[in-house]
């Protein structure tokens, strides 16, 4: 909570709840939450893995309610907690301009390489001046056309770029004359920065694959401020090894903190990020709060 755990303790209290903070860098194993939560009336979820057999773990305790702090709910087993009795939900629509912010950061960092001088100034002494890209007259692709995709689309208003949004559960451009509609894979060939914004789902697990990179413009950014997984690493890396693509920033991986030996390390086109696109003072207390009110709801109602 970015520091910010001991903000929330007395609103909690007030509501009825005392907060315990978990111990951990980014999440919790599947084994330490089963020794865990059954001493626990509520739990507020990160991207700790919320399985079923975490989820019985805390019923044959004291759990009787969760909240899924953010949007993402891809590593939580709601059908698990329906057939438990465990009522949950999550916090949407708190931080989208948040990770908006982030994406266009990465993208701005890759057209203009920012992040190499800054690098090769501080590591090497020396006084680079790469050729950059403007983001001007440029397409962009945005998967995933909800509150961040359209936070994303808000800020690159005064671009002048073309969009391209894919989003099936979304329909028309949201007021944004300059946002076209497309059916991903359809027209990545005409994308030169390719956004995710999107949930992860059974269905677009590694949607960008080798096959869908093979369409792609030689020469595109990829961004991915949305789940590690929607990208197949193996086939990222081979493109930008080969130089199908230029670079990538990711602010999220297929498996988190990033490996030590992951062959991205070793390409310096690219950017990192720390799955930290929500991390911001403001959009951290719109959803910790959300999250207190629903599980406050929930044990009033047990």
């Amino acid at each position: 909570m970015l520091g910010l755990f001991d903000e929330f303790v007395e609103p909690a209290k007030k509501l009825g709840l005392e907060l315990v903070k978990a111990k951990t860098t980014q999440v919790l194993s599947e084994a330490e939450l089963i020794e865990l939560l059954p001493h626990y009336d509520g739990w507020i979820i990160g991207d700790d893995p919320a399985t079923r057999r975490v989820f019985e773990a805390g019923k044959n305790g004291a759990l009787k309610a969760a909240v899924k702090w953010g949007i993402g709910v891809d590593n939580v087993d709601f059908v698990a907690c329906e057939e438990l009795g465990i009522p949950i939900t999550n916090t949407p629509n708190m931080f989208g301009g948040e990770v908006a912010d982030v994406a266009i950061s990465l993208l701005l960092a890759l057209t203009r390489q920012t992040h190499f001088i800054d690098r090769e100034i501080r590591n090497n002494f020396s006084w680079p001046k790469p050729a950059g890209m403007s983001i001007e007259g440029k397409t962009i692709g945005i998967v995933g056309f909800g509150d961040i995709g359209q936070s994303v689309a808000k800020r690159l208003t005064g671009f002048d770029v073309n969009v391209i949004a894919y989003d099936p559960g979304v329909e028309g451009n949201k007021g944004y004359q300059f946002v076209q509609r497309a059916n991903f894979p359809d027209r990545l060939e005409q994308v030169d920065a390719l956004i995710f914004t999107c949930s992860l789902n059974k269905k677009n697990h590694h949607m960008l694959s080798s096959a869908t990179i093979e369409k792609m413009k030689t020469g595109a950014m990829v961004i991915n401020v949305a789940r590690g997984p929607l990208i197949d690493e193996n086939a990222l890396v081979e493109a930008l090894q080969n130089e199908k693509l230029y670079a990538a920033g990711l602010d999220v991986f297929e498996i988190e903190p990033l490996p030590k030996k992951s062959p991205l390390r070793e390409m310096p086109q690219c950017v990192f990020g720390s799955h930290n696109g929500s991390n911001a003072v403001e959009g951290v207390r719109r959803a910790t709060y959300k999250a207190i009110e629903h599980l406050s709801g929930f044990l009033h109602d047990a």
